[in-house]
């Protein structure tokens, strides 16, 4: 009986983070459209939209969403103006709108 609950369990709180990582998603694309591809955002800026009390302790997911946006194409993450390899960020970055090269 307690592995089922155990199992409940689990279950809501996967589906809890994949919400939260559905909405954080939702809010950096709208903010880098919102920005145009010219202009970038801080991620903590996005954890403080979202989480304005406790901010901080979602960097790490706002920055897991982030990668995985970037790696979809749908964003760039940059430092100093550069797209970064995301497997090796060191150090602060932005987000931005990821844009075509031709």
């Amino acid at each position: 009986m307690k592995i089922v609950f155990g199992n409940q369990l689990i279950t809501a709180c996967v589906i809890q983070m994949m919400q939260e990582k559905q909405i954080i998603a939702e809010r950096i694309l709208m903010v880098a459209a919102q920005r145009g591809p010219d202009k970038s955002t801080c991620p903590s800026e996005i954890a403080r939209m979202l989480f304005p009390n406790d901010w901080r302790k979602y960097m790490g997911i706002i920055m897991e969403v982030a990668i995985d946006l970037t790696i979809g194409g749908k964003i760039a993450i940059t430092q100093k103006g550069k797209a970064v390899d995301v497997g090796k960020i060191k150090g602060p970055v932005r987000i931005k709108q990821h844009t075509l090269t031709v």
